[in-house]
């Protein structure tokens, strides 16, 4: 069964159960296109950082605003992490400096494709970010989420729930409206 078809019915969260079939969810067959209207923010497993400051980091080219850019800092848990650094969010990260394991960048897209962005964090940290950032009510909230992971803690809090294996759906669950 294609994974296509159910793009466009996607409400809220997806919970998606993998074994090798990643790649099924960010890659297209010509034969059964999918259509996306809106913007489309993807994270990787390792996060990818720019080789400059942590609000450099977290604004990525938009313009800062102090409420929004305070809410970010606080749903990604990142206080105690910028009173630890020497220049706190002017500290340069990435290849060329300090190397943050759970740092989580919330954007302005309409949907979002999380793969298994907690398995780096402790399960603190993981709790903190899917309620602070990817539940119904964190930041995400009133976006198309869809969250690739191992993990089965948060089965209850999806719409629904794809479980994947050997490149097909294997099972299909809406689980509330």
């Amino acid at each position: 069964e294609s994974f296509g078809r159910y793009w466009p019915r996607w409400c809220r969260e997806v919970f998606t159960h993998i074994g090798s079939s990643r790649e099924m969810l960010t890659t297209s067959e010509s034969s059964n296109p999918i259509e996306i209207n809106g913007s489309v923010s993807y994270t990787p497993q390792n996060a990818w950082m720019q080789n400059t400051s942590v609000r450099d980091n977290i604004l990525f080219g938009r313009k800062y605003n102090k409420d929004w850019y305070n809410e970010v800092i606080k749903a990604c848990s990142l206080e105690s992490d910028l009173e630890f650094f020497p220049s706190g969010d002017s500290t340069e990260i990435g290849e060329k400096g300090i190397n943050l394991s759970g740092a989580k960048n919330k954007g302005q897209s309409d949907i979002y494709l999380l793969d298994d962005p907690m398995a780096a964090v402790d399960s603190h940290v993981a709790k903190h970010l899917f309620e602070k950032v990817i539940c119904n009510k964190g930041l995400l909230s009133g976006k198309t989420r869809l969250l690739i992971t191992h993990n089965l803690s948060y089965l209850h809090l999806f719409d629904e729930i794809f479980v994947l294996k050997d490149g097909g759906i294997m099972e299909h669950e809406a689980i509330r409206n």
